[in-house]
């Protein structure tokens, strides 16, 4: 700890509203790792709808930001460091850390059962709860800091860990196989196209609903058939076509997307960006045996595949844009326009 400044730069969240409650600050001190803990050099960090929902109190269901508008549905204590996606290198240790682990390039497991030294009784969110990786250091359990070996550069790796960990997680529960048939929604988003790659990789056919201008990445990554978003779904795939639903989206259209399901199918959600109040006809889900998961929490097994499918190649980064940390409003408001594909990554340090 001798070696490191005294203090470091970063970006807080100062309350709920617009991108002024963010600031930058570079006075902010540096975190002591704790027991199990590692103290982690931030090099770069991912952009996602968790942190501008929490920001602009999405989460909140009765409206009282004060009440209930953290990720896990609680009230959010402010100020507070976000920045779940973190690819960094560890250089200090707590106790009951091998200082073997100092060195080690790592990616961060935003899902967190792991805290303070203690197992934690509801996951945490990396970012949410606790403060994390938009500024130079940040700490975390050692369980959740993953060595990764890689030839990619420090963006690219930030452009992972919460994209496609999610996505792997929404792939998971409802155990996509190899012959599935699987449409995906919001598929030129973070988590959409990572699920585009990870259900190909897994050997299913992807039908990816985006927008026509984007039609074409998605095709090179993975994706057999795209469907314009502005199109009905079931006029582009007929009635009982799909096996899995993978859905980031919600809205006016949902209905479609059980309908476009088999008997038997599973929906999978993960996100509602067009609106989170829908219209279920419960006929639908009973008479065609339907499974629904909701998925948030990773399954233990989803993080230590993601790395492995990084480390052999199968999975592709896609950073549409790049900025240095503290132009994180002009960031989010690039994010908000959701002209992009893929991700966009806050630069933290050179590496």
């Amino acid at each position: 700890m001798s070696q490191l400044p005294e203090k470091m730069s970063g970006v807080i969240l100062t309350g709920h509203g617009g991108p002024e409650q963010l600031e930058y600050r570079n006075n902010l001190p540096i975190p002591v790792p704790g027991d199990r803990e590692v103290l982690i050099q931030v090099y770069a960090a991912g952009v996602n709808n968790t942190d501008i929902n929490i920001r602009t109190g999405w989460y909140s269901k009765s409206g009282d930001h004060e009440e209930d508008a953290g990720w896990t549905g609680e009230a959010f204590h402010f100020p507070r460091i976000q920045g779940a996606d973190v690819c960094g290198v560890i250089v200090a240790v707590g106790p009951g850390v091998s200082a073997a682990r100092i060195g080690e390039r790592v990616l961060i497991e935003p899902c967190l059962r792991e805290k303070d030294g203690k197992t934690l009784t509801n996951p945490w969110y990396f970012g949410a709860e606790c403060d994390g990786g938009f500024a130079e250091y940040t700490t975390v359990a050692s369980r959740h800091a993953y060595k990764i070996s890689s030839a990619l550069t420090a963006v690219e790796l930030a452009s992972f860990p919460c994209s496609y960990s999610t996505a792997e997680n929404l792939l998971t529960k409802p155990n996509v196989k190899t012959g599935d048939t699987v449409l995906v929604t919001g598929a030129s988003g973070g988590v959409g196209s990572a699920a585009v790659q990870l259900a190909k990789a897994r050997g299913a056919r992807v039908i990816a609903i985006t927008s026509p201008e984007k039609s074409e990445e998605l095709l090179k990554i993975g994706a057999s058939k795209t469907i314009s978003r502005s199109d009905s779904v079931i006029d582009a795939l007929g009635s009982n076509s799909v096996d899995v639903v993978i859905d980031l989206v919600g809205g006016n259209q949902w209905g479609e997307l059980l309908e476009v399901l088999k008997s038997g199918g599973r929906y999978a959600v993960a996100g509602a960006i067009a609106g989170p109040l829908v219209e279920l006809d419960l006929r639908t889900l009973y008479l065609k045996d339907l499974s629904f998961f909701g998925c948030t929490v990773l399954e233990p097994e989803v993080f230590a595949n993601l790395v492995h499918h990084i480390e052999a190649g199968d999975i592709k980064p896609v950073v549409a844009h790049t900025f240095p940390l503290e132009q994180i409003a002009e960031a989010q408001e690039v994010f908000l326009q959701k002209k992009h594909t893929g991700k966009i990554v806050l630069s933290v340090a050179e590496k």
